[in-house]
């Protein structure tokens, strides 16, 4: 029940949204992604473009924007036009195989992630997409082979490591998954996703001490993260402690009240709406 429990969850976010934090790499899967996803910068790349029409890396950046903002048709437009300014483009191939991946288009990511490696061999975002797209399509020998490509080109790559370990973790390896979400999460603290993931293996192989600990700092990360709170609260119900898992059950269905598993928990633990619960 456990692994079927930890299964759900964890499918709920299989790629970290970025990385940073101070001194780590900012490597990710999506290129020229130092403008934020705002109206303003939309506009001012838009204006880049109007001066340059045949610039394709305008192209590329303010498609990396759209797709940041989850405006999915506008960004393949632009990584679209960026290909055919620069047939030659393996950011612009990369970018727009991340739009298709997040479409559910697994075909056409393949594609253009096997593209934009036949133009550089050494593009570790093409390792790390491609193999995202190979643990989606139930390949996980070809995805380990790209995730640990990734590593071996970009050793600080904290999203490599944590797909590895979500490979690690689905082959129920939970030691190795473990450790790879732990140099994750060393590499970038600013994501909530390897703390769940690590979370859940622990989880698995019954230290709920550790995987409770993991929870307390994934909704500290990202304090409006449904899947943390529904983790975390799973974990207490776990361990026995019906007030801190109605509590999280609570604050799940703050940010989502119609989300089943935690009015399922919610119910299983005896919580009652409008009562105050201690959180921590």
């Amino acid at each position: 029940m456990l692994l079927v429990a930890a299964a759900a969850l964890a499918g709920c976010g299989t790629v970290m949204n970025g990385v940073g934090g101070s001194g780590v790499s900012q490597t990710s899967e999506t290129e020229d992604n130092q403008f934020a996803a705002s109206p303003a910068n939309i506009s001012s790349l838009s204006s880049v473009i109007q001066r340059n029409p045949s610039d394709p890396q305008a192209y590329n950046m303010r498609g990396s924007v759209f797709g940041q903002a989850g405006r999915n048709d506008e960004a393949l437009a632009d990584f679209n036009k960026a290909i055919s300014l620069d047939p030659n483009y393996a950011q612009a191939y990369a970018n727009r195989g991340l739009i298709y991946r997040k479409t559910g288009k697994l075909d056409q990511a393949l594609a253009d992630y096997n593209k934009a490696l036949a133009l550089d061999q050494n593009y570790p975002v093409a390792y790390l997409g491609r193999g995202v797209v190979y643990r989606l399509r139930k390949q996980p020998f070809d995805a380990f082979k790209d995730f640990n490509q990734a590593i071996s080109i970009r050793p600080d790559n904290a999203e490599a490591y944590y797909n590895r370990g979500l490979l690690y973790q689905s082959q129920r390896q939970y030691q190795y998954a473990i450790d790879d979400f732990s140099t994750s999460i060393g590499l970038s603290q600013s994501q909530s996703e390897p703390y769940i993931a690590r979370g859940l293996s622990y989880m698995a192989i019954n230290d709920l001490k550790a995987a409770a600990g993991d929870l307390d700092e994934a909704v500290g990360v990202e304090p409006q993260s449904l899947q943390a709170w529904t983790t975390r609260a799973f974990v207490y119900e776990r361990m026995g402690d019906k007030e801190k898992a109605a509590g999280s059950y609570a604050r799940a269905l703050n940010i989502k009240s119609d989300h089943e598993p935690a009015k399922q928990g919610f119910a299983r633990v005896g919580g009652k709406m409008g009562q105050t619960y201690q959180t921590f």
